[in-house]
């Protein structure tokens, strides 16, 4: 049976405490707010399957801290190239590294990525895969929203969801509704 070894930082952030797990290599295998460190595990369970996973507190510091400070204290470009490993259906990893794809300071719809990844009819697969993300944050599954452009679910909670995308500058000042929407070269 595989093994694998993750690291576990706690980073303070203006939504809560953050929990970063990354590998012996320092890549990010996940992350997720301390009040959802349950889910976050059951999320790894379920993305590496049999493998046997060790968490260790401490230690050397990993890149994603300083970043993560970085995004929080307003360059929301910080976490962008930040290096990330998951595991997860070939399905899954199509989607979160598409949800990498949508800048910062805008939005699409469940039904737009559907779209941007050439499967416009599995928008509930696609909403199923965006809710098993476990790396928040630097996969920016709050990016996304219904397809009338009001918020929707975010396993952090909505009011997290809202402050982030008002943070990247997406929520009109006026209410809930996005300011931009993400267009990216062929759609």
């Amino acid at each position: 049976m595989p093994s694998l070894k993750l690291r576990l930082e706690r980073l303070p952030s203006p939504l809560g405490p953050m929990l970063i797990l990354t590998d012996e290599d320092g890549v990010l295998r996940a992350l997720d707010w301390q009040d959802h460190e349950q889910r976050m595990h059951l999320l790894l369970r379920r993305q590496y399957g049999g493998a046997s996973i060790e968490i260790v507190e401490g230690g050397a510091a990993c890149a994603a801290g300083p970043r993560l400070a970085a995004y929080f204290a307003g360059d929301i470009g910080a976490l962008d190239g930040l290096r990330v490993a998951t595991g997860g259906t070939a399905f899954q990893r199509l989607v979160w590294q598409t949800l990498r794809e949508i800048p910062a300071g805008t939005t699409l719809s469940y039904g737009e990525l559907a779209a941007r990844i050439g499967r416009a009819a599995a928008v509930r697969a696609v909403g199923l895969a965006n809710g098993a993300n476990p790396v928040s944050l630097v996969v920016p599954c709050h990016r996304v929203i219904g397809s009338n452009r009001t918020l929707t679910g975010y396993g952090g909670g909505l009011e997290r969801k809202r402050w982030l995308l008002a943070h990247e500058g997406a929520l009109a000042e006026a209410g809930d509704a996005p300011a931009r929407t993400a267009r990216l070269p062929g759609f």
